[in-house]
């Protein structure tokens, strides 16, 4: 976790300075940092706070854009279903998009193990350091960050990098590309609505992808020969 670290921070840095600049009030964006914990969520529904859209709308656009961790519940589910529900719902705050890609290669088979809970609990903790602070940070002094800095495009970098250090095989790498296309044809969704696509599109392919490798091994080993 401490590799992606750094690209989280910038990425926390930028939310915080958008949320900064974006007039509310700052009781508010430190709330709203601290209880809502999701910077693409975040980045979503400043523009309809700003402009005075309804409360349903915003709570629309931030279910749309997070529902994503349905789909992670679901995969992390056979791992944690020993903890009971309190445990759980304590945990599923702490849960971010890169705590569940480094837990499933750190584990591939889905069953419990006494040391998935400390590995998800210290990759959750380094997560939320790096994004809060950073955030925090932001937001106290997003005034003082001028627009010039191209600090956007900046995150964008950091997170770019953060992706492709995750890419560790060709099954990992074909489903970036095809998420990475479907983000892409798909941008035109409202409510940010592609961003669930390309995680619905990259989970296809992984499953296809895991489906064939087994019969590909199996026709690629040799029969035994007649007695």
């Amino acid at each position: 976790m401490l590799s992606t670290a750094m690209g989280i921070a910038a990425w926390g840095l930028i939310t915080g300075v958008a949320m900064g600049n974006s007039g509310l009030p700052m009781p508010l964006m430190l709330m709203m940092s601290l209880l809502v914990f999701a910077g693409s969520a975040q980045l979503a529904t400043l523009p309809l706070l700003m402009s005075g859209a309804p409360v349903l709308v915003v709570w629309a656009t931030a279910l749309c854009v997070n529902l994503r961790f349905v789909i992670f519940s679901a995969q992390w589910r056979p791992y944690l279903v020993v903890l009971g529900r309190k445990k759980r719902l304590a945990l599923s705050y702490l849960m971010a998009d890169l705590n569940y890609v480094l837990f499933m290669r750190r584990f591939p088979e889905p069953k419990p193990a006494p040391e998935q809970l400390p590995y998800l609990l210290g990759g959750a903790t380094i997560n939320w350091l790096s994004w809060q602070v950073p955030s925090i940070i932001g937001l106290v002094f997003a005034d003082s960050v001028p627009a010039h800095w191209g600090i956007g495009f900046a995150g964008t970098l950091a997170l770019l990098g953060v992706g492709l250090s995750l890419v560790s095989d060709r099954y990992t790498a074909v489903a970036g590309l095809v998420a990475g296309c479907a983000a892409v044809a798909a941008y035109a969704l409202p409510l940010k609505l592609n961003i669930l696509v390309a995680i619905a599109a990259a989970v296809a392919m992984g499953v296809l992808m895991d489906h064939a490798a087994p019969r590909k091994a199996a026709l690629a080993t040799p029969a035994e020969p007649r007695r």
